[in-house]
């Protein structure tokens, strides 16, 4: 007799997805990433940048000490691009590169990173948008 496979509850799913992207998550002193996909290349691309973190754990421009603004703002200047035709060779570049250390410093950090380089992947094989969570 043939058994049917149990498939998990797709709204449930979502919610604790939503739910754990509105957690509290402390900064990671090395600085943070705006990943976006260059379609016309095939790559995943994760432009750094740095910043410093202040004493309520916002992050902060290191040059003048004023929070960053979430939205918009004045364009800063980034430290480097790491750019992969996939998520795995996105993070071999960025956490396997013994010649140049990895700017991430937080293994939360990581994790969020290897999840996000999926998502991006994901997309650009599927031709669907990405937005970064």
């Amino acid at each position: 007799m043939a058994t049917t496979l149990d498939l998990p509850d797709t709204n449930a799913l979502i919610a604790l997805d939503n739910a754990l992207s509105n957690r509290h998550i402390d900064l990671d002193p090395g600085g943070y990433f705006l990943i976006y996909l260059d379609r016309e290349q095939q790559q995943i691309c994760a432009k750094h940048f740095g910043n410093s973190i202040n004493d309520k754990g916002v992050a902060c421009d290191p040059d003048t000490g004023k929070p960053l603004p979430c939205n918009g703002g004045a364009p800063r200047p980034h430290t480097q691009v790491y750019t992969g035709r996939t998520a795995k060779e996105l993070c071999v570049a960025l956490f396997e590169n013994l010649d140049q250390p990895s700017p991430v410093t937080r293994l939360d950090h990581a994790a969020y990173l290897g999840r996000e380089f999926i998502r991006a992947e994901t997309a650009l094989l599927t031709g669907a948008e990405y937005i970064q969570d």
